[in-house]
């Protein structure tokens, strides 16, 4: 009698803790899934306001940086489809879709490359400049801590998960913050001194990560799954 009761509490004892880990599981799941929304949306404003003003201000270098925002909405998707999928059964290896959106987003990173080349040379031979560049400052240091927060919250979830996927999402992440880091420093030091060069080699900064990230987008197709980005911390 007595030894059926005890093995009855381990049981409701085992069951309450595994009930408990898959309620805190589907808990990491909903975070990690609004922070990969939350990156989608800043995404898409960072690329409308950037956009606007590259054009209105006539930056090259916030232009670029607004055009890549909107390539990395893309980008965006495949993760938020990439842990609905992890979720549902636990696979870390890509499936079709993920792969698609990772060859169009790389597409797009060298068109981006070549546009923006190709804009240079011709802003180089006209002697266009920028009208100001304030803009170019304010919206990288929003960018900066933007993605610096989603980073920390990336990795803290992908860790606590176990997801492999999810880390290096996390530190690929980081080319934002080297992009942002790029034209906070050619739009602070244009807006300082007025040397007209300088927002060209901004654009060159954003050039070389566009076709950076390009490589990478073909690199994680070919790997089936394994983080391309170069950052050891990406392993769990």
């Amino acid at each position: 009698m007595f030894s059926c009761l005890l093995f009855s509490l381990l049981i409701f004892k085992y069951l309450l803790q595994n009930l408990i880990l898959m309620d805190q599981t589907s808990k990491l799941y909903k975070t990690a899934f609004m922070l990969a929304m939350i990156t989608i949306i800043f995404n898409i404003l960072e690329g409308l306001v950037s956009v606007f003003f590259g054009i209105k201000d006539e930056t090259l270098t916030l232009f670029g940086f607004g055009a890549d925002s909107f390539i990395e909405v893309l980008s965006g998707i495949g993760i938020a489809h990439m842990l609905i999928r992890v979720k549902n059964n636990g696979n870390e290896t890509k499936d079709e879709f993920e792969n698609r959106a990772l060859k169009i987003t790389g597409v797009s990173f060298y068109i981006l490359s070549v546009g923006l080349s190709l804009t240079a040379f011709y802003n180089l031979y006209t002697g266009q400049k920028p009208t100001t560049t304030l803009w170019g400052v304010i919206i990288s240091v929003v960018s900066l801590l933007t993605m610096w927060i989603l980073i920390r919250g990336k990795l803290k979830v992908g860790r606590a998960l176990g997801s492999s996927s999810i880390v290096a999402d996390a530190n690929c992440t980081k080319v934002c913050m080297y992009m942002s880091g790029v034209l906070l420093v050619s739009s602070a030091v244009y807006e300082l001194t007025h040397i007209s060069y300088i927002d060209l080699i901004g654009t060159a900064g954003i050039v070389w990560l566009s076709f950076k990230e390009g490589q990478e987008c073909f690199e994680k197709v070919r790997n089936k799954g394994v983080c391309a980005c170069g950052y050891e911390s990406c392993k769990v």
